[in-house]
């Protein structure tokens, strides 16, 4: 029914994640990636969050102010690439397969299965670039790999009705002011699968319907997590995914530099963090803020306790102008 991943008939474990929660759900893919022996089909759909790659910088890939605003996670993959917006329009999928050194990076041959099974859709998808899903020049799918030893990870994203503004705004737009080595993304024009279907209401029944296609191949079966494996999974996301050491700190060091105004006031910022700690900050304007010398140095770069520092230096800024730091 759909292309084979090697050349031997793969056998698939095919779990269908009942958890919307995505610090859970990248956790499990992780502990089935390192723990287990078998191959495996993931399938989840994720509460509203952002998704970075593992060598990005969280706040210039997020709308740091967005995002915070409306209380959308933005969580670190173990997997390279770029950011990806998750929410309950959107399905993930993720390959865990058995693989030959030296022939484990190959988007292509992974995202195939994803491929006919759209086009059992009467979708016509085609890998554009690197790592990109595409249907009629519309980007419906962003796709990563991250290797272990002889085992690949390849997961992707399936774009069916995701709320496209709520994505759009949860993305920054405007990454100028940022100079680091990190990892960019790479922006797409999108587009909703469901928009080329007709009958299937929402991502919950596409889910059921992928699940269906890949069991109808031969040797693949359903499977589910045992109650301890939930529980060492849960474990996985309190110390790892949940963490901001692991979401904000863990990324490349990077310097802002903005252009602001404060209460009529314009101002000019250079702020270099390193480990998500501001190492150096630099604050030039004509306005009472410049003038009282305050130095953000040992505090992390992160609204709510920037705005703590300024509060404890009895320095008024708002929680709407903290973000201007960002």
């Amino acid at each position: 029914m759909f292309c084979v991943l090697t050349s031997n008939q793969v056998r698939m474990n095919c779990l269908n994640l009942i958890s919307t929660d995505p610090f859970f759900n990248l956790a499990a893919e992780e502990y089935l990636f390192m723990n287990r022996t078998e191959d495996f089909l993931i399938l989840s759909i994720n509460d509203p969050s952002v998704i970075i790659g593992k060598h990005q910088v969280a706040h210039r890939e997020s709308d740091t102010r967005f995002v915070t605003e409306n209380n959308i996670p933005v969580i670190r993959r173990i997997s390279g690439g770029g950011t990806v917006y998750h929410d309950h329009g959107n399905v993930n999928f993720c390959f865990i397969l058995n693989s030959t050194g030296g022939t484990q990076v190959d988007f292509r041959k992974y995202s195939q299965p994803v491929i006919e099974f759209l086009g059992s859709l009467r979708i016509n998808a085609v890998l554009e670039g690197k790592n990109d899903l595409k249907v009629d020049g519309l980007k419906i799918s962003g796709n990563a790999e991250h290797i272990y030893r002889e085992r690949v990870l390849h997961h992707g994203t399936l774009l069916f009705d995701t709320d496209l503004q709520r994505l759009r705004r949860s993305l920054r737009k405007d990454t100028s002011g940022y100079v680091t080595r990190a990892i960019a993304s790479n922006p797409s024009h999108v587009t909703n699968i469901k928009e080329r279907t007709s009958g299937i209401r929402d991502a919950c029944e596409f889910r059921e319907i992928m699940l269906g296609y890949f069991l109808g191949s031969e040797g693949n079966i359903k499977t589910d997590l045992t109650n301890s494996e939930e529980k060492l999974i849960e474990t996985l996301a309190e110390t790892r995914y949940r963490t901001w050491e692991w979401n904000y700190a863990y990324g490349p060091e990077y310097a802002l530099n903005n252009s602001f105004e404060i209460g009529n006031c314009n101002y000019t910022c250079n702020i270099s963090v390193q480990d998500g700690i501001i190492r150096e900050f630099e604050l030039e304007g004509s306005g009472p803020l410049a003038q009282t010398g305050i130095n953000l140095s040992g505090t992390r770069h992160m609204p709510e306790e920037m705005l703590r520092t300024f509060n404890q230096k009895k320095i008024n800024i708002s929680g709407e102008d903290i973000f201007k730091f960002f």
